[in-house]
């Protein structure tokens, strides 16, 4: 039982883990901002920071030195590259939660016969009678787990781009529409951490109530987090964020209405 019971909680804080694992990486990667290049040593610089480094540069070549808008498409095409593996996440994430609406009944019976019964012998019994549910039913705790594991894959990616993004100085030199993308631009801090409340916003859209409690923590936090980080970076990093947080509203808009 203690399996089932590790898997739905990984599932259930799915966001929040993303978040951490995020700041693990982010932190793991220290304060190094030096410029990247090919002499750069260490396997996520060599293997993700340099290449999204030269992707910037070629891209913003091919725009006449425009590097806001090499920064605006390479966001879009990573989240195209990813959006496959999200619905996919969500399709599969739809099909157990309807399961286990349908499976709940039945559960909370098993799970009032054993309360307050902790010997071994009455756990293992439960955990039998869970598992030869499970069963009856085609139901897999493990899939409710492996949801989140296409948010976990694209970690490195995004984080691969946010470093490619502050060591590659070129950046720093252009401005993009009103604002210098080497310099903290507050009206685009505050739009940044707007889109990530909104997003929040639509990512409850359609959850059952004690789910959209669950979500809330994470949809005033991550705001926050967006727009305190922003107030200490170059406007360019804002500017990734809000295109990648715009194309998740419409993602999730999309996959709300056709997958769920």
């Amino acid at each position: 039982m203690e399996r089932n019971i590790l898997f739905i909680t990984l599932k259930k804080y799915q966001l929040l883990i993303l978040l951490l694992l995020s700041l693990f990486l982010l932190g793991g990667c220290g304060n190094n901002f030096t410029p990247i290049d090919s002499s750069s040593t260490g396997f996520f610089d060599h293997y993700f920071v340099y290449p999204f480094s030269l992707l910037i540069k070629k891209v913003a070549f091919w725009f006449q030195g425009n590097y806001g808008i090499a920064i605006v498409l390479i966001t879009i095409s990573i989240r195209f590259v990813l959006m496959p593996f999200l619905i996919r996440q969500s399709r599969s994430s739809k099909e157990s939660q309807d399961k286990m609406a349908i499976l709940r009944p039945e559960i909370d019976l098993i799970q009032e016969k054993y309360k307050g019964k902790k010997s071994t012998e009455d756990q293992l019994s439960m955990q039998r009678e869970l598992s030869d549910l499970y069963k009856k039913h085609d139901f897999n705790p493990v899939k409710m787990a492996t949801g989140c594991l296409p948010l976990i894959i694209q970690t490195p990616f995004l984080i691969g781009f946010y470093y490619a993004i502050r060591r590659t100085p070129e950046i720093a030199e252009q401005s993009f529409l009103w604002f210098n993308l080497g310099e903290t631009d507050i009206l685009f801090v505050v739009l940044a951490a707007i889109i990530y409340y909104i997003q929040a916003r639509v990512g409850l859209i359609g959850l059952e109530e004690i789910q959209r409690k669950q979500m809330a923590i994470m949809g005033l936090i991550s705001p926050i987090m967006i727009g305190v980080i922003s107030l200490n970076v170059p406007a360019a990093l804002p500017l990734y964020w809000a295109v990648g947080g715009l194309f998740m509203i419409v993602q999730t808009l999309i996959i709300k209405k056709y997958v769920y």
